[in-house]
C-alpha cells in the first residue's frame, strides 16, 4: 500500500488528510472515511492481519481518504474546544472534498461517517449533493443521547473511556472471544499516540441533548444512503431508526448485522460480514430499501 499525506488547510488549521491506495494501481473511484467522537481517523486504519478498513477498502480499488476533524489526531490543535463542533466539522469535510475533487476530475465521491461522523457527514453531504455518489451512516447518532451538561471545553481520554466501544466481561475486562487482544492493543495504542492530549467537546455538546433531537434528516439527503448498524449497539435510538427508514432516499439501505455492536468494524465474528454488506451497497447502481 501507499500513503500519501495530502496538504489541506482551512480556517487558519492545517488538517491531517491522507490518501490511501494499493501499490502501483491508479484507483477509479474515492471514499472519504470520516471519525467520531473523541478518537481520530486511525481508527479506520488497525494495521493487524487485514483488520484495516482503509487497506481492505484499497484493496478493493478505491483511494481511500483519512481526515482528522480540527483539533483530532494529527490536525492542529484548536484554543477553543467548543470550535469544533458538528457543522464546524462538515465544513472540515467538505474542505477535504474539494481536494479529492480537484485530485479526480471533479468526480462525485463515497463517504463513510461512523458514530460523531454520521452526524457530521450528513450535514455535508445534506449542502453538497452534487459532490457525494453513496453515503454509508455507520452506527448513526440519529437523536441526542441524554441530555447533560458539558462545561469543560476538552475530553481528558482515557484507556476506561476508549475501552467503553467493547465488549466487556462482568469483571470489566475486554471480552476476547469479540476484540482479539492484538487488535486492542494496536487499537489502544494508537489511541494515546495521536490522541492522548484529549480531544474537542464541541461535538460532545451537540450529542448530550434529549433523545427527541433528531441530529440526522435523511429527508435532506439525495444520493443513496447505507444505514448500517449492530443489533447490540448501545448507541442507537431504535425508534428513532424506524422512524427515519420511510425518510431514506431511493436507492437507500437500512441494514442490522445481529450481534454487532459499536465498533464491529474490528469485531472478530462480525469485521467480515460488515464489509460484505458495505461493499454490496457501495458496488449496486440501485440498492432497494430493505431491513434484516
Amino acid at each position: 500500500y501507499e500513503v500519501e499525506v495530502v496538504p489541506l488547510e482551512r480556517a487558519g488549521c492545517r488538517l491531517h488528510l491522507t490518501r490511501t491506495k494499493k501499490a502501483g494501481t491508479s484507483p477509479a473511484k474515492d471514499i472519504l472515511l470520516i471519525h467520531g467522537l473523541t478518537y481520530s481517523s486511525h481508527e479506520f486504519d488497525v494495521d493487524v492481519e487485514d483488520y484495516s478498513l482503509t487497506r481492505f477498502l484499497a484493496g478493493q480499488g478505491y483511494a481511500v481518504w483519512l481526515l482528522d476533524i480540527a483539533g483530532y489526531g494529527q490536525s492542529d490543535s484548536v484554543k477553543d474546544g467548543f470550535l469544533p463542533d458538528s457543522d464546524y466539522a462538515a465544513l472540515d469535510i467538505h474542505a477535504a472534498a474539494k481536494v479529492i475533487q480537484i485530485r479526480n476530475g471533479n468526480r462525485p465521491i463515497d463517504v463513510l461517517g461512523w458514530s460523531w461522523g454520521t452526524v457530521t457527514t450528513s450535514r455535508f453531504a445534506a449542502k453538497h449533493p452534487e459532490m457525494v455518489n453513496r453515503l454509508v451512516l455507520y452506527a448513526p447518532i440519529l437523536t441526542g443521547l441524554g441530555a447533560a451538561q458539558v462545561d469543560e471545553p476538552f475530553h481528558a481520554n482515557t484507556w476506561e473511556h476508549a475501552a467503553d466501544d467493547f465488549r466487556k466481561n462482568p469483571d470489566g475486562s475486554i471480552n476476547t472471544d469479540i476484540l482479539e487482544p492484538k487488535v486492542a492493543a494496536v487499537y489502544f495504542s494508537n489511541c494515546w499516540r495521536y490522541d492522548g492530549h484529549g480531544s474537542p467537546n464541541g461535538g460532545r455538546r451537540d450529542l448530550l441533548v434529549s433523545d427527541r433531537q433528531r441530529l440526522i434528516f435523511p429527508e435532506q439527503l439525495r444520493m443513496p444512503v447505507l444505514v448500517i448498524e449492530g443489533s447490540e449497539d448501545g448507541y442507537i435510538n431504535r425508534r428513532a431508526l424506524q422512524e427515519i427508514q420511510p425518510l431514506l432516499p431511493n436507492g437507500s439501505a437500512l441494514i442490522e448485522i445481529e450481534g454487532g455492536a459499536h465498533a464491529m468494524l474490528i469485531e472478530k465474528p462480525f469485521y467480515k460480514e460488515f464489509r460484505r454488506r458495505l461493499m454490496e451497497f457501495l458496488n449496486k447502481n440501485d440498492v432497494a430499501s430493505s431491513s434484516t
